[in-house]
C-alpha cells in the first residue's frame, strides 16, 4: 500500500494535461478522447452488467496463476465480491469505453477475463469488434460465458487455460490492433505476454497494461517496456500503460492525469 501511495504522488508531481503537449496526436487523444464525455447509452449498459454481477452471490473456487490478491485471504470466493474489488473500476471502465469509441479497433484480445466485467465493456464499447478473452480459471470463466449469454454478447470468444497454453496459439494465427492486459501482475509474466504479443501488432495497434504501478517490479516491467525499439509512444496515466507503434510517430513518453 505505501508503495502505491508513493508511486502515486510521484506521478503527481511528473504528470500533466493537454497544456504543454506538443504532440498532435497525443494532444487530440487527451481533448477529444481522455476529457471527453462518454456516451450515455454504452455506460448504462455498462451499469446494467455491473449491476448484474454485484447481485450474483455465489461463490465460486479460484485458481489463481498470478500475483494473488491482497484483499482476499480466501481462493473461495462470491462472484459480487470479486466484481466489486477485484473488477475494473469505474474511472477505467469509462475511459476504455471512450477509447474503444475513439479508435475503433476490430480485432481485440483481453489476457485476463475474471467474471467478464472489463471484457463486457470491450464488447459494448464496440459491438463490431471481434473479441477474444483468455482465462485461466475454469469457475470465474464459466460466470464470464453466463454474462456474455445473458446480454447477447456475441462478438466475444472466450478461450479458457492456462495461458502459456492459450496465449501461443492466439498470437500465432492473428494479428490484433487493441491489447488488453490484465491477466498476471508480475514482471516476468507482463514481459513474456508483451513479447509474444508483439508479433501481432500493427501500426495502428494499442496495447494497455493495468495496474503498471502496482509495484516495483511492474514499474521495471513498464519500463522495458517504454524501451523496446518497436515501441514509439507511450503514456502513463498511473493505473494504465498505454503503448502505441506509430512508426510516424518519435519516441515520446507521458505521464497524463486522467
Amino acid at each position: 500500500m505505501w508503495y502505491k501511495i508513493k508511486a502515486f504522488i510521484t506521478f503527481l508531481l511528473k504528470s500533466t494535461n493537454q497544456h504543454g503537449i506538443h504532440s498532435p496526436f497525443v494532444y487530440n487523444l487527451i481533448t477529444k478522447c481522455f476529457y471527453h464525455k462518454t456516451d450515455i447509452s454504452k455506460v448504462d449498459s455498462f451499469n446494467s452488467v455491473k449491476q448484474w454481477l454485484h447481485k450474483n452471490h455465489k461463490t465460486i473456487n479460484i485458481t489463481d496463476f498470478g500475483s494473488g490478491s491482497k484483499v482476499f485471504k480466501s481462493n473461495k470466493r462470491k462472484v459480487s465480491d470479486i466484481a466489486k474489488v477485484a473488477g475494473i473500476s469505474n474511472k477505467k471502465s469509462l475511459l476504455l469505453l471512450r477509447m474503444l469509441n475513439y479508435f475503433k479497433p476490430q480485432n481485440i484480445l483481453e489476457i485476463g477475463t475474471s467474471v467478464g466485467l472489463s471484457t463486457a465493456i470491450l464488447s459494448i464499447g464496440n459491438p463490431n469488434a471481434t473479441i477474444n478473452t483468455l482465462e485461466g480459471c475454469t469457475n470465474t470463466a464459466a460466470v464470464a460465458q453466463n454474462l456474455f449469454d445473458t446480454f447477447k454478447l456475441e462478438n466475444i470468444k472466450l478461450n479458457v487455460g492456462n495461458f502459456k497454453d492459450t496465449l501461443i496459439p492466439i498470437t500465432s494465427k492473428a494479428k490484433f490492433d487493441f491489447i488488453y492486459f490484465d491477466g498476471n501482475h508480475q514482471k516476468e509474466a507482463t514481459l513474456q505476454y508483451f513479447n509474444l504479443c508483439l508479433k501481432t501488432v500493427q501500426n495502428n495497434s494499442i496495447f494497455i497494461f493495468d495496474d503498471i504501478n502496482w509495484s516495483k517490479e511492474m514499474q521495471e516491467a513498464w519500463f522495458l517496456i517504454k524501451k523496446h525499439p518497436k515501441v514509439t509512444v507511450t503514456i502513463d496515466t498511473f493505473f494504465w500503460g498505454i503503448v502505441f507503434f506509430r512508426k510516424e510517430q518519435v519516441k515520446q513518453h507521458f505521464k497524463i492525469r486522467v
